[in-house]
């Protein structure tokens, strides 16, 4: 029994959720005193055609597909490891595909798609200490080192903080970067499950960890917009309880780029109290718009000389 009311479609290994249209939670997110690519100005000044929803918000909706094949254990060592591909705007409709692996019962792969068929992420799905090698970190260890850094120039892979208490209260807001509490999301949360008034689902994990982020930021050239391109949780002792307090740490583990953007790949490691080893951890690709900072190809200039033209 998951507690789930969601209605799971089962044809052989592939497990299929209900179209849901989840709300659009950061229009008033603020980051280190700037507008985020969740405000509707901002994300139609970069093209897009008004603010997106966060990507683990989508995260949810894979949960019920999660516990139905794995029951308690997702709940204490679940991962879900994601590329996002394509945006989701407010009253879009999105469902959760899962396939499960023919050789490893610990493992499947994971795709959310529109009605219109476009692929929202990709990824996997898996529980166990030792599971096989997540989407993500497959991905991470095919791309290329970031060469020329601009924006994230002053942040060297390595670069880490130190433990910042945090936690999530039921009716206290998340702050700044999440201006909702617990209870807000619950009010709107796509899958609703008792459970989540004690235990934090995986998208709540996301805000969690990346609640304290400007205590400690990195040094990424401001003004400048980013997002989340890439992003994975896990579990290691589960679940991580609503009230609990936890210390967390950010790590630049690796710097890449694409046309468009420069990216952060930050492994977060969310500490209980007085313990070493993780409770949870995530990894998020913190890619930076280059065209959302105008003195982009200036800076370039100037550390670089004309190498970047040709």
């Amino acid at each position: 029994m998951t507690g789930f009311a969601t209605r799971v479609r089962r044809e052989g290994g592939v497990h299929t959720g209900p179209y849901r249209r989840p709300r659009q939670m950061l229009s008033q997110q603020s980051v280190s005193g700037n507008a985020s690519i969740h405000d509707d100005g901002t994300a139609k000044e970069l093209g897009f055609s008004g603010g997106t929803i966060e990507g683990p918000t989508h995260f949810t909706q894979f949960e019920p597909l999660a516990e139905s094949v794995w029951g308690d254990e997702w709940r204490r060592s679940g991962c879900i490891s994601a590329h996002y591909r394509a945006p989701v705007f407010e009253g879009e409709a999105v469902r959760a595909i899962a396939t499960l692996s023919e050789e490893r019962p610990d493992y499947a792969a994971i795709r959310m798609e529109k009605e219109d068929g476009t692929e929202v992420l990709t990824g996997s799905m898996s529980v166990g200490e030792e599971p096989p090698q997540s989407a993500l970190r497959a991905r991470l260890a095919k791309l290329e080192p970031l060469a020329n850094p601009v924006l994230v120039a002053d942040v060297p892979i390595g670069a880490r903080t130190s433990r910042i208490a945090a936690g999530v209260q039921r009716d206290v807001s998340m702050g700044d970067l999440y201006p909702f509490s617990l209870a807000e999301k619950l009010a709107v949360i796509t899958e609703p499950n008792l459970r989540f008034e004690r235990e934090l689902p995986f998208e709540m994990i996301s805000v969690l960890a990346n609640s304290i982020a400007d205590q400690q930021p990195f040094a990424v050239k401001r003004p400048s917009v980013g997002l989340f391109a890439d992003q994975e949780i896990r579990l290691h002792d589960g679940p991580l309880r609503v009230g609990e307090t936890f210390q967390i740490t950010r790590e630049v583990i690796a710097r890449t780029g694409s046309r468009k953007t420069e990216s952060l790949w930050v492994e977060y490691r969310i500490f209980r109290s007085g313990k070493d080893d993780p409770a949870a951890t995530m990894l998020l690709n913190l890619a930076t718009l280059k065209a959302s900072y105008p003195d982009y190809d200036a800076d370039a200039r100037a550390l670089y000389g004309e190498e970047l033209d040709a």
